[in-house]
C-alpha cells in the first residue's frame, strides 16, 4: 500500500492482460500518478499465440514479456507479484493470498478469465485447457510424451495415445485443432519415422451446427474445408458427456479412446470476480456501467474478460484482446478525467473485426461495420497487424513476432527440437480401453 503521506495519487491495477497492461502502459505516460501493478506472475503472456506454443512451434519465452523490464523507465509504476483474492470497493483495495492490502485512489480489477468446464464430470481433472502458459506448457509436455510413448510401443496408438479430442469448434478449438493436425503431417513424420502417422487423429467435438459459429456462414464452410483438408474430425452437434483418464464419453453414445482432451469450449471470470463484493452477471463477469466503473463506486473499474461490456447495441462485447486493450486504455483516460476533477466519457470500442487463424495457408477475418470476409493470405496479414498492434510497445518482441509470421505462412515448417517431458509418465493401467470406440463413429 502507498504511503498516507503520499501527496500523489495512486491506482491499483489487478492483472497484467492486454486490460490491465494496457491501463498500466497509458497512466505510465503520466509523472503525477503511481500504479501499482499486481499479477500472480511477472510477465505478461501473449495469449493469441499460446496453442504454438502447445504444439512446439514457438518457445514459451518467445510469448512472455517481463513487466518490471517493461516498465523499468516509469518510476511511477511498481510491480508486485502476487494473487489478488478480493477486493473491497468502498475502500478501493485488494487483499492478495498472502495478506497484502493495497490501496489506492482507484482500483482497476482485470484479472481475465478462467476455463469452464460447464459441469463436466472428470473435465476438470483430465482434460487440457489452453487459456494461460502453464497451460500452454502442460499440453505440449503431454503431446510430446504421446508421441514418445507411440514412437516406444506402436500398441498404444490403440489406447489412444495420438488420438487428441479438442472440445469447442470457436476460435481457440479451431486454431489448435490446425496447429495439430499441421504437426502430425508435418515435423512429427520427420521426428518419428516408425509411427504410422495415419493411424494418428485430431477430433474436434462442439455442440454447436458450425465451426466458427461467430463467424458468418461462408465463414463456417471455409474453416470445415480447411480443416478437414488436413485431415481433422470435426463432428459437430455433438457434447463431451465425460472425459476420463483414458476416454472421452461423447454424447452420440461413443466412447473415444484418447489420452489427450484439450477444453476450449468456453472461459468464465476468474474468481476475483466472485470475491469484490459487486453482482455478477453473465460468466460471472461484472457489470459495468457505459464509463467501465461499476455501479456504485466511481472509482472503481473492471475491465477485460472480467466485465461484461456493453456495445452501443446494448450486447455485451465479446471476450477479445482488441476489446481488452481499449477499455483499458480507455479506462486510463476515464481515471485522469477523475483527478483532473472532468467529467468521466463513454467507452466507445472500435471494432477491428473477428478473426482465426486456421493454418498455414489458412486464415478468416471478417472487418469493417459491415463484416467485410476475407479468407487465405489477406485474412493472414489481417490478423498479423491485429496483432501486432496488441503488442504495441515492445518493439524487439513486435520485429521477431512479424519475422516468425511471415516465415510461418510461407514456409515449409522445420522438424522441431523436442524437448524432455516434465510430466510423469502416463499410467496406462489408469482407466483401460476397455470397450473400442463405437462402429457408428
Amino acid at each position: 500500500m502507498s504511503d498516507s503521506g503520499d501527496a500523489r495519487p495512486r491506482v491499483v491495477v489487478v492483472g497484467a492482460g492486454f486490460a490491465g497492461l494496457g491501463c498500466a502502459r497509458a497512466l505510465a505516460k503520466h509523472e503525477g500518478v503511481d500504479v501499482t501493478l499486481i499479477d500472480r506472475n511477472n510477465y505478461h503472456q501473449f495469449q493469441p499465440l499460446l496453442y504454438q506454443v502447445a504444439t512446439a512451434q514457438l518457445a514459451p519465452v518467445d510469448v512472455t514479456f517481463s513487466l518490471r523490464a517493461l516498465f523499468s523507465g516509469h518510476a511511477n509504476v511498481e510491480v508486485k507479484l502476487g494473487e489478488v483474492v478480493s477486493a473491497d470497493p468502498g475502500a478501493k483495495a485488494v487483499t492478495t493470498t498472502d495478506g497484502q492490502t493495497f490501496a489506492g485512489d482507484a482500483i482497476v480489477l482485470a484479472a481475465g478469465s478462467r476455463v469452464r468446464f460447464f459441469g463436466t464430470p472428470g473435465a476438470p481433472d483430465h482434460a487440457f485447457p489452453l487459456y494461460s502458459l502453464d497451460d500452454a506448457e502442460r499440453l505440449r509436455a503431454r503431446v510430446l510424451e504421446l508421441f514418445e510413448a507411440a514412437d516406444r510401443d506402436p500398441a498404444r496408438l490403440a489406447e489412444g495415445a495420438l488420438t487428441f479430442v479438442v472440445v469447442g469448434g470457436g476460435a481457440t478449438g479451431t486454431e489448435i485443432s490446425g496447429a495439430l493436425a499441421e504437426m502430425i503431417n508435418g515435423p512429427m513424420r520427420v521426428e518419428y519415422p516408425d509411427i504410422p502417422m495415419d493411424a494418428a487423429r485430431v477430433i474436434m467435438v462442439d455442440h454447436g451446427s458450425a465451426v466458427l459459429g461467430a463467424f458468418s456462414k461462408d465463414a463456417h464452410a471455409y474453416a470445415a474445408a480447411a480443416l478437414e483438408r488436413d485431415g481433422v474430425d470435426i463432428r459437430l452437434k455433438t457434447a463431451v458427456e465425460e472425459v476420463g483418464a483414458g476416454h472421452a464419453q461423447l454424447s452420440d453414445g461413443s466412447r473415444v479412446p484418447t489420452r489427450c482432451v484439450i477444453w476450449a469450449g468456453g472461459i468464465e471470470a476468474a474468481p476475483l470476480a466472485g470475491g469484490c463484493g459487486m453482482p455478477a452477471g453473465a460468466g460471472g463477469r461484472v457489470d459495468v456501467l457505459a464509463d467501465l466503473t461499476v455501479e456504485g463506486h466511481p472509482g472503481v473499474y473492471a475491465l477485460g474478460d472480467l466485465a461484461n461490456i456493453a456495445g452501443p447495441d446494448g450486447e455485451v462485447l465479446p471476450q477479445l484482446g482488441s476489446v481488452a486493450l481499449q477499455s483499458g486504455h480507455w479506462a486510463a483516460k476515464n481515471i485522469l478525467a477523475d483527478l483532473a476533477g472532468k467529467a468521466r466519457t463513454p467507452f466507445h470500442y472500435r471494432d477491428k473485426g473477428i478473426m482465426a487463424m486456421i493454418g498455414r495457408n489458412a486464415a478468416v477475418a471478417e472487418v469493417g461495420r459491415h463484416r467485410h470476409e476475407v479468407h487465405g493470405t489477406v485474412a493472414f496479414l489481417m490478423w498479423l497487424g491485429v496483432h501486432a498492434s496488441l503488442m504495441t510497445g515492445v518493439r524487439p518482441r513486435v520485429e521477431a513476432f512479424l519475422d516468425w509470421a511471415w516465415d510461418y505462412f510461407t514456409k515449409t515448417p522445420v522438424a522441431q527440437v523436442l524437448d524432455r517431458s516434465e510430466v510423469s509418465r502416463i499410467d496406462w493401467d489408469e482407466d483401460a480401453p476397455g470397450a473400442q470406440e463405437s462402429p457408428t463413429t
